[in-house]
């Protein structure tokens, strides 16, 4: 026997497990520490700016010639773009989780090289950019001037000369954007009329500059080959590039006669200014630079987090007088605390679980064993979390609380059968231990087996669902091989040295525990017997349990994962079409005294100008995240995330100059860019702006009519009123007037004309060619502006180009190459998200037009995705638990009595989530799995038990009434000491609660009626699969009987 060799060698199995625990130990400090394991789907962006193009010239001649060759890349999930007024453009590739993100970087390259062929000049001048990188910004450090002796220009350069080169070279960090002021530039600001009356054009300054602001390489005197003798070799040194505004001012763009010079200063304004003017950052209302920090897909967020911080704070003791530093938002905050409250919930669970144990078996001799084996099991699974590279995270905590209630399982079987033989045999600790180990060895293998058999095949599901399962079930597997090992070596040496008969005389709580306990023993075994006896009644009750069970499960409300308050929300600002800069930050203002009215708001940071929801930059968009106190200051009800996201919609109501809509993040970060659904309305049939802007409101309006939907909202606008200048080109031939000249002069004087570069603070800066503010004011500017003809005559613009208003988008989307409006929204309260993915579809299916189709995006994409998932996994593992236990038994019948239990779990999980009005989401669908194998591991017990006393020689019945009377004490052991276990994640408040309620409730529910249940129809089951068995064993299926143990049986 393997134990017999552990129980003579006690010293040998101790040794054993300290070097277990001594792995484990030293493994956790490699581990890193993660919210949840690498289930980000990994992007790679693509970015680059079409200066002075609009969002629709920026869509026809960049985003399509490069998305149609980026389309298909190998891995591709989706691909989204947005393409802005201001020329940017910004295209995020989404590829398959595991994806190789380097791989696809390169893929991605390669096809964006061929495109660029494709692309404007000015557009291959700017460079095209292609990077890893999270879609997600992991914190904001916000740079102030308390003092305001510096400006928003000096404190967004001073980011980009001090800061974000540093940050950019820490491990992990993907990119480092600064939001404020742009970075300095050379600006030109023409007037128009000094050209007019000096026969200037636009054109004509551009062209003095690129000739008088030029590097030069001068070369050296006396370099060789030289002739002979040469003694020295100089350096020549010129003066070609400026750098300074007085030095732009002084470049000569034409002379006349006497003498007369005509240099910049006398037509235009010079100064060291911004590249772009688009938008503003604030920290609590206060100018600022804020610095986005995003982190590198597959990077760990806190150790990037850690380093960032850690930086600011060496950084921050050099700044200048008067700036300031602040990390108001910090995404691992939440993830830090999450954990914590984890490792808190796995402490309280093991001292639960300690106290079920000393109240059952009643003697700290017999509860010191499982408290010795248990931390080695939980222990030495760090080292196998190491072994296959994962993380501290959710996933892997929640597999170690809940593998507690597994570990102590086999750890009491063994301690209760060896304290059982001593009481009512008399024996000595060794020998009971011996014939105890004869006994439980069997079903503690079979058990590890079914373990085994439920969890490793999840494992290697695909998809964000198979990573979430992959660390749990893995997690729960390796600490259940550490337990079964444990219980037949450590455990049985144990025993056989510390147990001893426990005092006659007990303290008057044991007495009357046990009288309580005899009592409903007693109670017990008549209605076993009388359910063994009358087995039509009992099939009647247990098919009236199951069956309403199972209807109300199939049509409960699912989701993915839950939405936690995660300790921020973000708000959408949106002012009227074509709104300036000016009025968005008015606006901005009277939120600011919002948020700070708002109870439970601690920091906010807004980037005016800005746009999450279109992922672009537009001058009547602002973009809000709000950070909110800790966790343990908002435990009252309204102050937590979803109550204060309430009272911010009802404020915002308030605020007539624009639409402003507050949400949480997602529940997974970098998997969208909002809490709740996300779906790309889609013009695959060209019908054009206007359409898909008319259908994508009328969606919105209809949405939130709808029972089961709210907060539907789009921030798509094709209307946006805009100039259109109207070149008559017959007219530009009749006069000789090139038509780029035309182009360059309203791009020159309305969209700012990059130049050339100069230097400055050891880098390069643009110098950049625009009208001065108050000559681009009204459309009638443009016919000021004059252009050169062929022949060398000055021709007014106005005689070339007709102005008319017209309307135009603001930013125009793309998504896997169509034209797109994104719609948000959310579940209404008592509504899952599946329920609302749903009535969306349907109501889609009803509305849109063949011309026009959709797609999810974001997590409502992996929701779906997912799908019947989580079902095939449940049905797999039953499948694998039927038949590992065939072949144990080699018995077909003898399986399916096992098999009961796992629908009478499911009543309890049922009838918990109903009370506690809970959807079915992914960790639901983790705990049933969990319970699968609890399940099967309690009714193992009753049926091991079962057939060795049949095959004793007792009857059918007799055999079930007693095996059910011998296992009913261990069961409840067992059960309860898992049940109190995970009773902290059924309670759970603070950061990570949702998830852990989730998990909690359905292990909670579910193991509570398979206990109570299953003792009692387990019996009758084995009656009922035992007789068809030995009805069915001339066939062959069930083994002959064997004589009893001549060692000695079960009672």
């Amino acid at each position: 026997m393997f134990s017999r060799f552990f129980i003579d060698r006690p010293i040998f199995a101790t040794v054993i497990s300290i070097v277990i625990v001594i792995a484990g130990v030293v493994s956790i400090a490699f581990l890193p520490v993660a919210q949840y394991p690498e289930i980000t789907p990994p992007t790679v962006q693509v970015s680059t700016i079409y200066p002075g193009a609009n969002a629709g010239v920026v869509a026809d001649t960049v985003a399509a010639p490069i998305e149609q060759e980026v389309n298909g890349v190998e891995g591709m999930l989706y691909m989204s773009s947005s393409c802005g007024n201001d020329g940017s453009y910004r295209l995020t590739i989404t590829f398959k989780v595991g994806t190789d993100l380097d791989m696809a970087s390169i893929l991605v390259n390669n096809r964006v090289v061929v495109a660029a062929q494709k692309l404007p000049e000015d557009v291959r001048r700017q460079g095209i950019v292609v990077k890893k990188q999270s879609p997600d910004i992991l914190m904001f450090i916000s740079l102030t001037s308390p003092d305001g002796h510096y400006n928003d220009l000096f404190l967004s350069n001073f980011a980009t000369l001090r800061i974000r080169d540093e940050l950019s070279r820490i491990d992990g960090v993907g990119e480092v954007m600064v939001f404020g002021s742009a970075a300095y530039s050379m600006r030109i600001w023409l007037d128009p009329d000094k050209l007019k009356a000096r026969d200037l054009t636009t054109q004509d300054v551009v062209d003095a500059i690129r000739e008088q602001n030029v590097q030069v390489a001068a070369g050296q005197i006396g370099q060789p080959p030289a002739p002979a003798g040469q003694v020295f070799q100089y350096t020549i040194n010129t003066h070609g590039r400026l750098a300074e505004a007085r030095e732009f001012e002084e470049i000569i763009i034409k002379t006349a006669e006497g003498g007369r010079v005509t240099r910049v200063r006398d037509v235009a304004r010079v100064e060291l200014g911004a590249q772009e003017y688009n938008t503003s950052s604030q920290m609590n209302g206060v100018p600022s630079a804020s610095i986005g920090v995003y982190q590198l897909p597959g990077a760990n967020a806190i150790d990037v987090a850690k380093r960032v911080s850690f930086a600011m704070e060496r950084l921050g003791k050099t700044f200048p007088e008067g700036v300031k530093y602040s990390i108001p938002f910090n995404t691992t905050k939440f993830v830090d605390v999450a954990i914590r409250e984890v490792v808190k919930t796995l402490v309280e669970a093991s001292l639960l679980v300690f106290l079920v144990i000393f109240v059952f078996l009643q003697d700290w001799r017999a509860t010191l064993i499982p408290a010795v084996t248990i931390p080695v099991s939980l222990i030495g699974t760090f080292a196998v979390m190491v072994a296959l590279g994962f993380s501290i995270n959710m996933l892997t905590l929640f597999g170690l609380v809940l593998a507690i209630g597994i570990v102590v399982d086999d750890a009491i079987v063994v301690v209760e059968n060896a304290s059982r033989h001593i009481e009512e045999s008399g024996m000595s600790a060794r020998e009971a231990t011996i014939l105890a180990m004869r006994e439980v060895t069997g079903p503690i293998v079979a058990t590890t087996f079914v373990i085994l058999a439920v969890f490793v095949p999840s494992a290697f599901m695909p998809g964000i669902t198979g990573r979430l399962y992959r660390q749990f079930a893995l997690t729960i597997a390796a600490s259940t091989v550490f337990s079964a090992f444990n219980a037949l070596s450590l455990s049985p040496a144990l025993c056989a040295i510390v147990l001893r008969k426990s005092p006659e005389r007990r303290s008057l709580f044991f007495r009357g525990f046990n009288f309580l306990f005899d009592g409903g023993t007693s109670l017990y075994r008549r209605i076993v017997r009388r359910f063994t006896r009358h087995l039509v009644l009992g099939v009647i009750l247990l098919c009236a349990l199951v069956a309403p069970t199972w209807w109300r499960f199939s049509s409960m409300p699912t989701g993915f994962l839950p939405l936690e308050d995660q300790g921020y929300m973000i708000a959408s600002v949106q002012l009227p079409d074509a709104a300036s800069l000016e009025r968005t930050t008015e606006v901005a203002a009277k939120l600011n005294q919002v948020y700070a009215e708002t109870e439970g708001i601690h920091d906010w940071v807004s980037i005016v100008g800005f746009s999450l929801l279109d992922g672009g930059m537009s001058s009547n968009s602002m973009t809000s995240f709000l950070v909110l106190d800790d966790w343990e200051e908002r435990l009252a009800p309204n102050l937590s995330q979803f109550a204060i996201l309430g009272a911010l919609r009802a404020r915002f109501d308030s605020i007539q100059e624009a639409s402003i809509i507050a949400f949480p993040p997602p529940a997974i970060r970098g998997v969208g860019v909002a809490g709740g659904f996300q779906l790309q309305l889609q013009d695959q049939g060209g019908t054009g702006m206007a359409t898909l802007q008319e259908v994508a409101q009328e969606i919105t309006r209809l949405g939130n009519t709808q029972t089961g939907l709210a907060a539907l909202n789009t921030t798509f606008r094709a209307n946006v009123p805009q100039i259109f200048a109207d070149i008559d080109r017959e007219q530009v031939k009749n006069l000789n007037v090139p038509l780029s000249t035309v182009f360059g002069t309203l791009q020159a004087f309305l969209g700012s004309a990059y130049v050339n570069d100069f230097n400055q603070f050891g880098r390069t800066y643009q110098v950049k060619v625009q009208a001065d503010h108050e000559f681009r004011v009204k459309p009638e500017d443009i016919r000021r502006l004059e252009v050169r003809s062929a022949n060398d005559k000055m021709i007014p613009l106005g005689t070339l180009v007709n102005v008319r208003d017209t309307l135009g988008p603001q930013v125009v989307s793309r998504y896997n190459l169509y034209p797109t409006a994104a719609i948000t929204g959310e579940a209404a309260p008592g509504f899952s998200s599946g329920q609302a993915l749903r009535i969306m579809e349907g109501m889609l299916g009803r509305m849109l037009p063949s011309s026009l189709g959709f797609e999810w995006t974001g997590m409502s994409y992996q929701e779906r995705m997912v799908g019947s998932q989580g079902a095939w996994i449940l049905l797999l593992a039953i499948t694998l638990v039927l038949l590992v236990l065939a072949a144990q038994y080699e018995s077909w019948t003898s399986p399916a009595a096992v098999i009961l239990s796992v629908p009478l779990a499911l009543v309890g999980t049922v009838a918990a989530h109903e009370i506690r009005g809970m959807e079915v989401n992914v960790y639901t669908q983790i705990g049933l799995v969990l319970l699968v194998a609890l399940a099967c591991k309690n009714a193992i017990l009753i049926v091991e038990f079962a057939r060795e006393m049949r095959h004793g020689g007792k009857g059918i019945e007799e055999s079930a009434i007693d095996a059910a009377l011998v296992r009913l004490r261990p069961i409840l052991m067992t059960s309860f000491a898992f049940i109190m276990g995970v009773w902290p994640l059924v309670i759970a408040t603070g950061a990570g609660a949702a998830s852990r309620q989730s998990l909690g409730t359905t292990v909670f529910g579910g193991m509570l009626s398979a206990t109570f249940l299953a003792v009692l129809f387990i019996p009758m089951a084995f009656v009922i699969f035992q007789r068809l068995s030995e009805w069915y064993s001339p066939m062959g299926f069930e083994p002959p009987a064997r004589p009893p143990d001549s060692k000695g049986s079960a009672p």
